[in-house]
């Protein structure tokens, strides 16, 4: 049972977005540019990042909502999502996705934990100053969007099938668009 009166239906991260929509259009334009913004990282590769972080963090609702859209832009490979959350070094991945995800990592656990010869790393093996930023950015992000979901005590359903039906929504549409479904018009971009 969520800490303050959320509206039905809607876990997660929804139902604290529909019970403040003028916090979610900000959290929900940060989210858009991040995982589905021009980028030369791809969706698939910018979910990975953010259900990795989450998973580390123990958020239920977000690792399983954020797979599930890392896997419907993987073409469905859900076996990879769960490598990547559970031993990314040893994943199909590039070694410039590993190396991204230490540095999510260590944002994961507070930002002074990235060091020079972390960036150096994924530097050497192509990563992009635009690349790490946004690796950077998008860990200390889903850390607050982690801590927004539990520190309420949102519902987090447990049926795979949820996530996996919406992860392909959200991965065809893109947040903005799936967000008008629980959110007052005036409200989303």
């Amino acid at each position: 049972m969520a800490h303050i009166q959320l509206p039905e239906g809607l876990p997660g991260i929804r139902g604290a977005m529909a019970f403040r929509p003028a916090t979610a259009k900000p959290l929900n334009e940060l989210v858009e540019v991040l995982l589905r913004g021009p980028n030369s990282l791809s969706a698939g590769e910018r979910e990975l990042i953010a259900t990795y972080v989450s998973s580390e963090n123990d958020c239920y609702y977000c690792q399983m909502a954020h797979g599930a859209i890392a896997a419907a832009n993987l073409n469905d490979d859900e076996a990879l999502v769960k490598k990547v959350k559970h031993d990314f070094q040893n994943a199909d991945i590039s070694p410039k996705l590993k190396a991204l995800l230490v540095i999510a990592g260590h944002v994961q656990k507070g930002g002074k934990h990235v060091t020079p010869e972390d960036v150096a790393k994924a530097r050497a093996l192509g990563a992009t100053d635009l690349e790490i930023h946004d690796t950077v950015l998008i860990a200390a992000a889903f850390c607050m969007y982690n801590r927004y979901v539990d520190g309420l005590g949102t519902t987090q359903p447990r049926d795979e099938a949820l996530y996996r039906e919406r992860g392909k929504r959200v991965a065809s549409d893109g947040y903005i668009a799936v967000s008008k479904t629980y959110l007052p018009a005036e409200v989303t971009v």
